[in-house]
């Protein structure tokens, strides 16, 4: 928890030089405090640093596609020249990822995951996929992760103003 607090720290100190009034001054200790409250519930000090990775990738301000991509890159294990993602690496992403809807009462059962790795992995017969296919299965919007791309779709009209007048 230290050690993220410190990079947490940094990263929003460059985002307000970047982009000054951008960024709360409070920011890291608040993004902090909700990695905490999704990850560290017993107060044992200690988060892992893919579980807040992949929180703060999917609450970005990115596109799917680069958070979908990110996550790979996070997951996947290694395989000779290629990266894979495995049913239990996806068990993780998906358990990670199930904190954010859970902090706000909107938790999703164990049931929900091993449905969406089902689902992922119908009609592959080896252990692991590659990327495409997981992008693929993430574009179809699985039911358990359908809360990410609707609130990417929510923050990228917040700034849309139509000319049009009710009448």
């Amino acid at each position: 928890v230290q050690q993220l607090s410190v990079m947490l720290t940094e990263l929003f100190q460059r985002a307000r030089l970047e982009k000054p009034g951008q960024a709360d001054p409070r920011a890291a200790e608040f993004t902090l405090s909700l990695l905490a409250a999704m990850y560290d519930r017993s107060g044992t000090g200690y988060i892992k640093t893919r579980s807040a990775a992949a929180a703060l990738i999917a609450l970005s301000g990115d596109t799917l596609l680069a958070k979908y991509r990110a996550f790979f890159q996070f997951y996947a294990v290694p395989d000779g020249k290629a990266a894979l993602i495995t049913r239990s690496a996806l068990r993780s992403l998906l358990t990670d990822l199930n904190q954010i809807p859970a902090i706000v009462g909107e938790s999703c059962t164990l049931s929900c995951v091993e449905i969406a790795i089902h689902s992922c992995f119908h009609g592959v017969l080896n252990s692991a996929i590659v990327e495409e296919k997981f992008l693929s299965w993430l574009r179809s919007e699985p039911a358990v992760l359908l809360w990410l791309p609707t609130c990417y779709r929510l923050s990228a009209t917040e700034m849309v103003s139509h000319q049009a007048r009710c009448r």
